[in-house]
């Protein structure tokens, strides 16, 4: 008990402490609410769509033939353990937040190394089938000294993107409208 006596603070302390920590808390679950944070957790791809830098991907991926049946998140996480996919979402959602909010992001986005390597092995994981497919074996023995060592999206690299370079490559790409972060009253008590 006499541990917890500590950040108990002296009576003329207590109000200026309780609207301080108020204040933190109300500021911490208003950023939350700003920044769609629970809309991370799910596997939706409106939720790269938060970042309206993401809108030449999400457009060329929704009218690609894996929309059928694949989302973001199916090529983009690693798929070996739940763990490591929320782990891989945490730090590059976290990495993706902090270039957005400094201003940092890159006109032409490309994939890091290690987004590579994820990539590549969700192909793999999808598209076993194919390697492992007679008629697929043989044409593939005749290509194995070409693919040794190299990645599907060294020859895939436009699959399921497209040419997607920049944010004015798909000017007229229908893609969804960012909703409003405004609640509704704050909405209605700004009009009187």
């Amino acid at each position: 008990m006499k541990l917890f006596k500590i950040f108990i603070p002296p009576d003329r302390w207590k109000v200026p402490v309780i609207l301080l920590l108020g204040i933190f808390v109300g500021l911490g679950l208003f950023t939350i609410y700003l920044s769609k944070a629970p809309t991370y957790l799910s596997d939706d791809p409106k939720t790269c769509m938060n970042c309206h830098i993401m809108a030449p991907q999400y457009a060329s991926w929704s009218h690609s033939s894996h929309r059928q049946y694949t989302n973001c998140m199916d090529c983009h996480v690693p798929h070996n353990n739940l763990v490591n996919k929320y782990y891989f979402k945490a730090k590059d959602g976290l990495r993706h937040s902090s270039m957005f909010a400094l201003r940092l992001e890159p006109q032409v986005i490309f994939i890091k190394d290690k987004g590579k390597e994820v990539v590549h092995n969700n192909c793999i994981r999808c598209h076993q089938h194919l390697l492992t497919d007679e008629r697929m074996k043989q044409q593939s023995e005749m290509y194995m000294s070409l693919r040794e060592g190299r990645s599907c999206v060294e020859c895939h690299q436009h699959t399921p993107h497209g040419r997607v370079n920049s944010l004015s490559s798909v000017p007229y790409a229908r893609v969804p409208i960012l909703e409003s972060p405004v609640p509704e009253w704050m909405k209605k008590s700004q009009k009187k």
